[in-house]
């Protein structure tokens, strides 16, 4: 063989190996998210939108895909060691689900400590920083975070004083929301999202706390009859990324993406703001009656409650500069 053809054939190796590493790295990165939401809840309509603008942002380098109901199996209070981990490159479950696994995230479900979608703005500017620190140390970027509606008690008989609650069953979240419960009276049942109609059909709870969203979402009419709109507590989901995978994309394309979160993440607060009142028309329209709770039995309520964000300062350090300065902002330092 002449040596212009080895040549020939060692440079068009080298050809197909530059090809070859080229078509590798142009191969669209695929990230499933698991979500333990319903297909029509509005936070997995949030997650598509998002995943749609984002392949068509990185012009199709990034492509999600959304598993709605936990679909992946992965459980919503394994959410953080779960991305942490690898099992799934992302996931988005509400922050009190995983207070086991990072205590902070349950500053802002302690009872009446926030009144309104301005006030938890307030809140998030404190503590969001401190939530991003954490969740790296576990191996997780937050891309974006938007609250539920407001939360509501829903009953099968109807509730009009404190000694009514006592005895019953509730659905809860986490510590925060047991503690809640059994100051309260009721019985703590704390259960994942998935599992709260199984629990209702067997009997195993006779009350749920969540939003107007997943009361219908879920059709507790069919096991409810009256609800309160208590807003006793507030609760946001984030959506999270795996840090090594989120690492390993192009600095640019993770600009991108973070630019994109930054820009939608308003977006969805404002539809998250306008489910309370569509949902609990929709309860009323399925024989629910829904109204605001006795004066008398939310003044029991704080009563009952009034010293668990204080306690909640005691066990996690961190938390009590947060809250103090939280309440001097919304004036009640």
């Amino acid at each position: 063989m002449q040596r212009r053809d080895v040549m020939r054939m060692a440079g068009g190796a080298v050809l197909a190996g530059a090809m070859a590493r080229g078509a590798s790295a142009q191969a669209p990165v695929r990230w499933d998210i698991s979500l333990p939401w319903g297909p029509t809840e509005f936070h997995t309509i949030n997650a598509q939108n998002f995943a749609a603008e984002v392949k068509k942002a990185t012009n199709d380098a990034v492509q999600m895909t959304v598993h709605p109901g936990g679909a992946l199996g992965v459980r919503a209070n394994e959410t953080v060691r779960s991305v942490g981990d690898g099992v799934v490159p992302m996931a988005e479950s509400a922050g009190f689900q995983n207070v086991g696994d990072l205590p902070l995230l349950g500053i802002e479900s302690l009872p009446f400590l926030i009144a309104n979608y301005d006030e938890l703005q307030v809140m998030h500017s404190l503590v969001r920083a401190s939530w991003e620190r954490e969740l790296e140390r576990r191996g997780v970027a937050l891309v974006y975070m938007v609250p539920w509606p407001t939360q509501n008690f829903y009953f099968k008989k109807p509730i009009n004083t404190a000694a009514d609650l006592r005895g019953v069953r509730m659905r809860t979240y986490d510590r925060v929301t047991a503690e809640m419960c059994t100051r309260l009276g009721m019985v703590p049942q704390q259960l994942n999202n998935p599992d709260v109609v199984p629990a209702l059909a067997s009997g195993r709870v006779d009350a749920v706390m969540t939003s107007g969203t997943t009361a219908v979402a879920q059709r507790y009419w069919e096991f409810l009859k009256h609800a309160y709109t208590t807003n006793h507590l507030w609760a946001t989901n984030l959506m999270l990324v795996n840090l090594e995978s989120w690492r390993r994309l192009p600095a640019a394309t993770r600009t991108t993406i973070q630019d994109l979160a930054k820009r939608m993440e308003p977006e969805f607060w404002n539809v998250s703001k306008a489910e309370h009142a569509t949902r609990m028309a929709e309860l009323q329209r399925n024989g629910m009656t829904v109204e605001e709770p006795a004066p008398a039995l939310v003044q029991a309520m704080r009563a009952a409650t009034a010293t668990m964000a204080d306690d909640f300062a005691r066990a996690n350090p961190a938390a009590g500069p947060i809250i103090q300065e939280f309440r001097r902002r919304v004036g009640r330092a």
